[in-house]
């Protein structure tokens, strides 16, 4: 279980991954757990969104992170998308900077409105 993770129940779960655009996920072929997940909502032409990138701790090391974000950024589907964008905490930064990604955005700030 990841950080952001608390607190979502298993409906909501199942909603969230209907809803969303581009799933990439690794499960064990003998069990079918899941051990690695990625989503991404985008509207296939400026934007993608990616969310919720985590590896079971079990699996970590084993490259599995970088098997979904590099599955994530040759995806087919999303070839001519002008900016991949995701969050992470500062110490993620390393990890996605190998694609490219950087926290210098000019003058946009990322804001939020809770909704009770």
């Amino acid at each position: 279980m990841e950080w952001w993770t608390k607190g979502r129940n298993l409906n909501d779960v199942k909603r969230m991954v209907d809803n969303s655009d581009i799933i990439v996920a690794y499960c064990l072929p003998e069990t079918n757990e899941l051990i690695a997940f990625a989503r991404v909502l985008t509207d296939y032409v400026y934007k993608a969104l990616i969310f919720d990138v985590m590896v079971n701790e079990s699996y970590r090391k084993k490259d599995l992170g970088r098997g979904l974000v590099d599955k994530i950024m040759k995806h087919p589907l999303l070839k001519d998308v002008k900016h991949f964008e995701l969050y992470c905490k500062l110490e993620m930064l390393p990890f996605y900077r190998k694609w490219g990604f950087t926290e210098g955005i000019g003058e946009v700030v990322f804001i939020r409105k809770e909704n009770n």
